[in-house]
């Protein structure tokens, strides 16, 4: 399919673009993940364990969307 065939079926909307796009070699720039040590107190993991087990979700987790959130809302100062 030439770009401009491609442009229009996308600006159109009427027909889903996915079958036309190669998702094997599909990246996100800078999601490449490292692994990162932290000592936290005992009392920050039993409040992180109470509010992963709230939410449904690992402390990892957590502390990953917490982290995001801070970062984002300080990179938006």
């Amino acid at each position: 399919m030439k770009a401009k065939d491609f442009d229009k079926k996308f600006d159109q909307g009427k027909e889903d673009i996915i079958d036309d796009l190669d998702l094997s070699s599909l990246k996100r720039p800078n999601q490449t993940p490292r692994r990162v040590n932290v000592d936290f107190p005992e009392w920050m993991i039993t409040s992180l364990d109470k509010e992963a087990a709230r939410l449904g979700v690992t402390r990892q987790s957590i502390i990953k969307v917490w982290l995001a959130e801070r970062l984002e809302h300080a990179s938006n100062k």
